[in-house]
């Protein structure tokens, strides 16, 4: 895959999560709840931490660190999508990690925190909220596995 396909879907994933993020903001309160489904709703929350809100109850230093992982991140995949051009599965993976650690990134630099609005649960049971970046991030992290057990195959 050509590197600037790679960039234009990383470009795409990023511009789609700001957009949601803003019209989120724009839309809802802090912690305001709109059902949509059974299953899901729409609400506005932040994260100052990683995943799951790993180190969100931190004073302040794990905004800075996680920026810095998401930067290293992001230059180790624009090298990996440079070398790696023709294994398109591998850079498509690569590419939607790469727009979504861009849009948690930008977050965490202007705001100090994630803007989180999905909120999928079952019963009582809420996975803890998430955003389009971060659903990028899976998708990617889920065809990387995959790819990897394809290149296995062949081999």
């Amino acid at each position: 895959m050509k590197l600037f396909v790679s960039l234009g879907i990383a470009s795409f994933v990023l511009a789609l999560d700001l957009i949601s993020k803003f019209w989120v903001e724009s839309t809802l309160e802090f912690g305001q709840i709109i059902p949509v489904t059974s299953f899901f709703n729409l609400v506005l929350t932040y994260n100052p931490g990683a995943a799951f809100s790993f180190l969100s109850d931190q004073p302040g230093w794990q905004r800075w660190f996680l920026s810095g992982i998401a930067m290293v991140a992001a230059l180790l995949i624009l090298f990996l999508l440079r070398k790696y051009q023709h294994e398109k599965l591998f850079c498509l993976s690569l590419s939607l990690i790469l727009g979504g650690a861009l849009g948690n990134l930008y977050d965490r630099i202007l705001l100090g925190h994630v803007v989180d609005f999905l909120d999928f649960y079952m019963g009582n049971y809420h996975w803890p909220a998430f955003n389009i970046a971060d659903t990028a991030i899976v998708i990617g992290a889920a065809l990387m596995i995959l790819e990897s057990f394809q290149s296995k195959e062949s081999s």
